[in-house]
């Protein structure tokens, strides 16, 4: 799973919270039924002490009065439970209170991350992502070929098929993807699918806008007064090693030798990490390397698939179907 050392901790601090808490309203029943259910405490007592002479004569070898003693014990149950129905409770009102019954609140099941952790880390590495609502407007269950035709429906199902074959083989390899064409052909929403296929699988996946990203940079670099080094490791820590960082809409920033170099510094260390990106941009591979300089075209051309889409514009297609209808 795709988890910093602070997210897991973050999980597993919610994890002892879930505990303390169980603890406390089960101490706040044990209460209740001590002072209001008549002779409950006792019989509490009385278990005690016979569990405790149970295990002695257990270590000790002394099968003699082990069977009476479990006798008595399962007599002692039954009369808690029978005090417990008496005043309309439940007979597991004091059994031990998990919010998983299947990990007992620990997150393993053994070795294994239990079910529920697995969904906690989903759960944070959509939080983490900045795509939430994105991916809930961009997935493949939305996917679509009725707005292209001829040369760009040929293009957009290669696309697809590549971005599938991204997600299929993450685990063992990682792909990056440059998607470049016109405005409004579907690369920010194949950008999308990938990221949630990823996520649901517990990928950790970070989109930033191209403006956005070096805006946070440079602020971070050179701009913030309150900015921390551990603040500006932790985004080159989840810039570099996230297992999907999404660059959506490169070429919408203002262009200067910072962003440049950021960018190229970005995409080869992510590069030489072995991590995949994603990034998708209405600018030709012309104006790629005229912009950004042959270098970072270079590592691109070299390491990244070149995808084109060719379409009309998607969201007037829509909404021109939107007024017919």
């Amino acid at each position: 799973m795709g988890l910093t050392n602070t997210q897991y901790d973050s999980i597993i601090r919610k994890y002892d919270e879930t505990q303390m808490n169980n603890r406390r309203i089960l101490d706040e029943r044990k209460e209740y039924v001590y002072s209001h259910v008549e002779g409950f405490k006792e019989l509490e007592d009385s278990v005690i002490t016979v569990s405790m002479d149970y295990a002695k004569k257990k270590l000790s070898g002394d099968e003699s009065s082990i069977e009476e003693l479990h006798a008595l014990l399962e007599d002692l149950k039954e009369m808690k439970a029978h005090l417990l129905k008496g005043v309309g409770l439940p007979e597991d009102y004091l059994d031990p209170i998990y919010t998983c019954k299947d990990c007992k609140d620990t997150g393993y099941i053994g070795n294994t991350k239990c079910h529920c952790f697995v969904r906690q880390i989903i759960e944070l590495l959509y939080d983490s992502s900045n795509m939430r609502s994105f991916i809930e407007e961009n997935n493949f269950s939305k996917l679509s070929y009725d707005y292209y035709k001829g040369e760009g429906l040929s293009l957009f199902k290669n696309a697809v098929d590549k971005c599938k074959s991204l997600i299929e083989d993450f685990e063992t390899e990682k792909r990056n993807i440059l998607l470049y064409g016109t405005v409004g052909t579907g690369k920010s929403f194949l950008s999308g699918c990938v990221a949630g296929e990823l996520i649901e699988k517990g990928y950790s996946c970070v989109y930033y806008s191209s403006i956005s990203l070096f805006e946070t940079i440079a602020k971070e670099t050179f701009h913030s007064a309150s900015a921390t080094k551990d603040e500006l490791y932790n985004l080159y820590d989840c810039l570099y090693n996230c297992d999907l960082l999404i660059i959506d809409d490169l070429g919408t920033e203002t262009v200067n030798s910072f962003v440049a170099s950021s960018l190229f510094a970005l995409i080869n260390e992510r590069h030489l990490r072995k991590k995949s990106t994603i990034i998708s941009t209405n600018l030709s591979l012309e104006q790629i390397r005229d912009i950004y300089s042959d270098r970072v075209f270079s590592r691109m051309a070299n390491s990244y698939s070149l995808l084109r889409l060719v379409a009309d514009d998607i969201r007037i297609q829509k909404k021109q179907l939107n007024i017919r209808k």
